[in-house]
């Protein structure tokens, strides 16, 4: 092999590698089937328009569904547009989920003739001939919004996994994650596994929370490192101007940052406006704990409530991380308090 062949297929074994390991990445990052077709998608953002296209050197709008179905969900979608619009369930626009197809009418031409992928809150992923790869609102964009003529689900239930392989029924989080997740409160880190070890960030509790609170923001932009673009954008700002989450004194809203379980119960407290009783405080058996320290009445009111046993002990362990799975409990004990 000369020097010429080698460096060409040393230069392929580099772009075969980032494109495998990025796609792994997202896969395990995301939350459900829907999310992993609309975080791939995401990471062609600003990739050109190209009529006919259908490889990241430039998409039309069926040939961009078609790709990112393809290779973050091995579903064969056909290859162009009105095709397309055959294929799947219809649903109503007020039931879209992450990952549905949304189809637009009129555009370039008469009847079904554009197709993108609903990224949730309010956004619809698509290429567009103006800005490429692109995020557009589905409601409220003067182009696009009076275009919307229907939206198809073709990703089945049956294709997603019956039951997480790490969350036993006999684990105290069982209940808590089981109804979370049906809900769509909480999502599986991957498509077979839960993760309850992995720690929560600042973004996916403010998310979390408000896909319970279902509170809507009268404007996106707060922070620096949260661009409007980002998928807990609307949630960030939403927990934000309700006063459940601030951010830092730089202006950043520390997006990535894990929390504390101290941190996590202050949190919940102020989320569902948790009451900390004489009776509760005085149950309140922990021993790293006292009354005067900054998170007790989030501590107290919090697991006062849990109906799990999942925070009994003599032990609260304030400084150790929120995990996935004491944050799904905390939660759904405070969906459920009486």
């Amino acid at each position: 092999m000369n020097s010429c062949k080698k460096a060409i297929f040393s230069f392929l074994a580099v772009i075969l590698f980032f494109s495998v390991s990025s796609l792994a990445s997202v896969k395990a990052e995301a939350a459900s089937i829907g999310e992993s077709v609309v975080a791939f998608g995401k990471t062609f953002m600003g990739v050109e328009y190209v009529f006919g296209g259908t490889t990241p050197k430039g998409f039309d709008c069926s040939g961009f569904v078609q790709y990112i179905y393809k290779h973050a969900a091995d579903i064969s979608l056909p290859r162009t547009t009105g095709e397309q619009y055959k294929v799947g369930t219809a649903v109503a626009k007020s039931d879209l989920q992450v990952g549905d197809l949304v189809f637009y009418a009129n555009t370039y031409k008469k009847g079904i003739s554009h197709v993108g992928v609903y990224a949730g809150n309010n956004q619809v992923l698509n290429a567009t001939s103006s800005k490429g790869i692109a995020l557009v609102p589905l409601d409220g964009d003067p182009y696009w919004s009076p275009k919307y003529a229907g939206a198809k689900r073709v990703i089945e239930e049956e294709q997603a996994p019956k039951w997480f392989t790490d969350i036993e029924k006999t684990d105290l989080a069982y209940n808590a994650v089981k109804s979370l997740t049906e809900q769509g409160v909480i999502n599986g880190f991957t498509a077979d596994t839960f993760a309850p070890d992995e720690k929560i960030t600042r973004g996916q509790a403010a998310a979390i929370i408000n896909r319970v609170r279902g509170l809507k923001p009268e404007k996106m932009s707060y922070f620096t490192d949260v661009p409007k673009t980002n998928r807990f954008a609307v949630d960030i700002a939403a927990v934000h101007e309700a006063g459940i989450m601030n951010g830092y004194g730089d202006k950043t809203f520390g997006l990535e940052e894990e929390m504390t379980r101290n941190e996590m119960a202050s949190l919940i407290q102020r989320a569902f406006n948790l009451k900390v009783s004489e009776t509760a405080a005085a149950n309140v058996v922990y021993t790293d704990i006292k009354a005067g320290h900054w998170a007790y009445e989030g501590i107290v009111s919090m697991t006062s409530i849990d109906k799990t046993g999942f925070f009994k002990g003599d032990k609260f362990y304030g400084t150790h991380d929120a995990t996935r799975e004491a944050f799904t409990v905390a939660i759904y004990n405070a969906m459920n308090a009486k």
